[in-house]
């Protein structure tokens, strides 16, 4: 008789079409339960999880208070079309809107992350009367027709279906592409850059400049302090929208609701017109994104047809769990203990670890949300090479700890409910891989 892994990954290579994969060359780990910062496969064997799946388990695998929810909801009301009327939809939008703050009214629910990207882009199109759409180079902002057209990594290329998008480069100090020698240099050049990408594209032409308030995929690549600001000062200078995708940022990750709610990416307190989520808004449990456009944007559809909609939007379940899992996350105080484990935990110890291995050329990062920029050579700063660090990933597993890796870069990541004491045993994970380097 098979084992259960066996028959899984029989089931797995028979019928599953993987994503980014190239199919035949697949050899995924079985995963067959979870709880807190953990996951385990059908032999015993249990993972530490630093890379919350796809750095959206921010509450954890299996908190009861969402699960319940959900048993809960599907009890009641196990779906309902997105033009009835619905009671946890409606809890769910009122808890979003105030984690958001001021400004902010209405959330147009979607199935995921993709899609919110998708949808805000068209609101900022139909409110503004205009076409297109500047995003950075180093971005990912989903795998549908507008967003994979935004994303500017190397996904993008085989899908550039969509119209009127164009990319710049945002700051990024230590691998600048401004020739910048401090943060305020490569925020004032990368400003620069943007401005004058606006004026050679035509401000009359341009609907939205769509960023994530903190580049995630891309190597969390947090903006210095004043960067937001202006971009927020030349979107209001052409009448142009600026959309934040929080997607990955959102929700604890960064220490606060919101990374544009940070202090350090955002000292002066500038708000986005629209903002998109998904992810941690409820842990992954069940799919769920959204749009929150300012007012003054969703008003604008006060007398018009949006001309958007989804089958599944606010879908009972996800809204269940979203009511749940931000009510739980409130009051267990999750965002503010993300906040300190990166400031008292993660940060100095990989900070620490930076300091004994070369092949670290840098640490970002804050709240649960970090880093590494792992190279060959400190001096030149030459990736390190993507067989290295399949064994650095490798060795990670072997240490019983679920590591994110994306070209070059060891992404630390884990649940925002992550204690003292499992940080300890990530980064000694973290240090044995890369000593056997």
């Amino acid at each position: 008789m098979l084992s259960d892994t066996q028959r899984t990954l029989d089931l797995d290579r028979a019928h599953v079409f993987h994503s980014w994969s190239a199919q035949a060359r697949l050899d995924p780990l079985v995963i067959a339960g979870g709880a807190g910062c953990e996951v385990w496969d059908f032999e015993g064997n249990n993972y530490l999880d630093l890379s919350s799946q796809l750095v959206n388990v921010n509450i954890g695998y299996a908190h009861p208070r969402v699960v319940r929810a959900i048993q809960d909801q599907a009890a009641t009301l196990a779906t309902v079309g997105p033009s009835a009327a619905n009671l946890t939809r409606g809890e769910a939008a009122r808890r979003i809107v105030e984690k958001a703050g001021p400004g902010f009214e209405k959330v147009f629910f979607t199935n995921g992350g993709a899609d919110a990207n998708e949808n805000a882009i068209r609101m900022a199109r139909l409110f503004t009367g205009r076409d297109k759409v500047l995003s950075h180079y180093r971005s990912y902002h989903g795998n549908t027709g507008a967003a994979i057209a935004s994303t500017g990594d190397w996904r993008r290329v085989p899908n550039e279906y969509g119209r009127g998008h164009v990319h710049f480069f945002g700051p990024f100090l230590y691998r600048t592409e401004f020739w910048a020698e401090s943060e305020e240099q490569e925020c004032e050049r990368a400003l620069r850059h943007l401005h004058r990408t606006i004026e050679a594209e035509g401000p009359d032409s341009i609907a939205a400049v769509l960023l994530e308030g903190i580049p995630g995929t891309a190597g969390v690549l947090v903006p210095p302090a004043g960067y937001l600001a202006g971009v927020r000062d030349l979107c209001d200078r052409y009448g142009i929208v600026l959309i934040l995708d929080e997607v990955m940022a959102g929700f604890g990750r960064t220490g606060t609701w919101f990374s544009w709610q940070s202090e350090r990416t955002n000292p002066t307190g500038i708000v986005p017109d629209i903002v998109t989520f998904a992810k941690g808004v409820n842990s992954g449990y069940v799919p769920v994104g959204g749009v929150l456009p300012k007012g003054e944007i969703a008003r604008h559809f006060d007398d018009r047809v949006f001309p958007g909609g989804l089958t599944y939007s606010g879908h009972p379940l996800a809204s269940a769990s979203i009511v749940a899992a931000l009510d739980a996350m409130t009051e267990e105080g999750v965002v503010e203990h993300a906040a300190l484990i990166g400031e008292e935990h993660l940060g100095p110890g990989l900070a620490a670890l930076a300091a004994k291995h070369d092949v670290i050329g840098e640490v970002r990062g804050l709240g649960v949300f970090w880093a590494l920029d792992l190279v060959a050579d400190p001096d030149t700063r030459e990736p390190l090479p993507a067989a290295d660090v399949a064994r650095v990933k490798a060795a990670m597993l072997a240490e019983g700890v679920l590591p994110f890796t994306a070209d070059n870069r060891l992404h630390v990541v884990p649940p925002c409910i992550i204690t003292p004491a499992e940080v300890v045993v990530g980064l000694a994970a973290i240090d044995s891989a890369l000593s056997a380097l």
